[in-house]
C-alpha cells in the first residue's frame, strides 16, 4: 500500500515541479512540494530502514528533473509550442526611411489632438504636432523625426 501511494506521489509531485517551470503561479509548485514531502513520509513507511536515504534519493530526484525539465522541455513538440523560439536579436522597431520625411508636406486624415494619423507622400503615417490641435484635412509638414515618433506642425502656406 505505501509502496503504491509513494511511487505516485513521487511522480506526480517531481512532474507538477518540472511543470512549475514553464506555468506562472505558483500553484503547481506548491502542489508538487507537498506530493514529494508526503512522497518522502510514505517511503519512510514503505522503507523504515532506509527512510533517510529515501529523502536524499528524492532530493537528488528533484534536482535532477529540474535541470532536465530545463534541459530537454524546450525541445519537445510540446515545448516548442509553448516557448518562444524567434530570435529578436536583428529586429528594429523603428520604420524605415522615416527620417525621409522631414521636409515633406501632407493632409491629416484624423485629427491630431495631438497625434494622429497623415498622409505624408502616400504613406499612411502616426504623426504628433508640439502640442497644438490640428483638424482633419488640415495640411501639414513633417519638422521632426525622433526614432517612430514623427513631429509635424501646420503647414504655414493654409
Amino acid at each position: 500500500m505505501y509502496l503504491e501511494i509513494f511511487i505516485i506521489t513521487l511522480i506526480a509531485g517531481l512532474l507538477l515541479i518540472g511543470a512549475e517551470l514553464f506555468v506562472p503561479g505558483g500553484v503547481l509548485g506548491v502542489i508538487g512540494v507537498f506530493l514529494l514531502i508526503l512522497a518522502t513520509v510514505t517511503g519512510y513507511l514503505a522503507f523504515p530502514e532506509y527512510g533517510p536515504h529515501v529523502a536524499l534519493a528524492i532530493l537528488v530526484l528533484t534536482v535532477m528533473s529540474i535541470i532536465a525539465w530545463i534541459k530537454f522541455f524546450p525541445c519537445s513538440r510540446f515545448g516548442k509550442i509553448l516557448t518562444v523560439s524567434t530570435d529578436l536579436r536583428d529586429y528594429s522597431a523603428t520604420e524605415p526611411n522615416v527620417e525621409s520625411l522631414v521636409g515633406q508636406s501632407g493632409e491629416t486624415v484624423s485629427p491630431l489632438r495631438p497625434g494622429g494619423f497623415a498622409l505624408i507622400g502616400d504613406r499612411r503615417v502616426d504623426v504628433v504636432t508640439q502640442g497644438e490641435m490640428i483638424d482633419k484635412g488640415e495640411r501639414v509638414r513633417v519638422v521632426d523625426v525622433e526614432g517612430n515618433r514623427i513631429v509635424v506642425k501646420k503647414h504655414a502656406g493654409t
